[in-house]
């Protein structure tokens, strides 16, 4: 099946990311578990916790479906011991809110240098921080989200992301996910049929499909290889309609949340209705 949704909004109680998806057609759908601008957050009440989880039940949403995504201030990748260890314990408190929602994915950027290491030695201390996290939590896998290569970000290229998995203790609990206008920056062309099966033959050989737990789809307003993280909504950017199209049509990127996170909220129906029509096209 294709699940297909956006990122929905937690405003009010966090049952209103399910049910703003349900109304807008959504299969699928992305969601935060707190203010994803502030570092500290009251925890998730069983009431709380009762409410969401009958609410997905009520508009038929399995976990499978629904792919959280964790603070934007976590950096595990920071050479700082003091800012490492603030993001490490916010990462580990996100997968237990997760954990306490019945989820069991937590959708998460694999950090930044910010110019004070090399590369591979901010990789290391990723890996390190997410061995403590898995060891001390269970249930929720990390989907390591591809980047844009922006700045001193990590996580642009699928070799870099393999490292990343190489080099953990717990590479089982571990998936991926496919930000389509961050690859498109990071320099892998999706644009022509020929381009997009070049890039996902490239995902499968270092990556492999098995890994692939979620998806964003997002089209980009910046060039190929720019390094720059600019949404734009489908079809009306570089990328072009085509490769979403593609992906509707492809029983790869089925069984995963596909969830959009475009410009334009008020073309998220229209979005989610197009590519389930491309999808259905394809099975008839």
């Amino acid at each position: 099946m294709l699940y297909i949704g956006s990122h929905t909004s937690i405003a009010g109680g966090l049952e209103n990311a399910a049910i703003e998806a349900s109304k807008l057609g959504a299969t699928a759908f992305g969601m935060f578990t707190k203010n994803q601008r502030q570092w500290a957050a009251k925890p998730i009440t069983e009431e709380q916790s009762s409410k969401f989880k009958r609410t997905l039940k009520e508009l038929g949403y399995s976990s499978e479906q629904v792919l959280p995504h964790n603070s934007y201030l976590i950096n595990l990748g920071n050479p700082d011991d003091q800012k490492r260890r603030q993001s490490l314990d916010a990462f580990i408190d996100e997968l237990e809110r997760v954990r306490t929602l019945g989820l069991d994915m937590l959708n998460f950027h694999p950090g930044s240098h910010v110019n004070k290491i090399d590369r591979k030695g901010s990789l290391s201390l990723v890996s390190e921080a997410l061995d403590e996290a898995l060891s001390s939590t269970e249930g929720v896998r990390p989907i390591i989200e591809t980047t844009a290569g922006q700045g001193s970000n990590l996580g642009s290229t699928f070799e870099e992301i393999a490292e990343l998995l190489a080099m953990s203790r717990y590479p089982e609990r571990l998936g991926v996910c496919i930000d389509t206008c961050h690859i498109f920056a990071a320099g892998y062309d999706l644009r022509s049929e020929e381009a997009f099966h070049k890039t996902f033959e490239e995902f499968g050989r270092v990556l492999g499909f098995d890994k692939l737990s979620g998806m964003h789809l997002n089209d980009a307003k910046i060039a190929l290889g720019s390094k720059l993280d600019r949404h734009e909504s489908l079809g009306k950017g570089q990328l072009g309609m085509e490769p979403f199209i593609r992906i509707a049509q492809d029983p790869r990127f089925r069984g995963i949340p596909l969830v959009l996170e475009t410009t334009d909220s008020s073309l998220w129906a229209e979005e989610i209705a197009l590519l389930q029509r491309y999808a259905k096209r394809e099975n008839s």
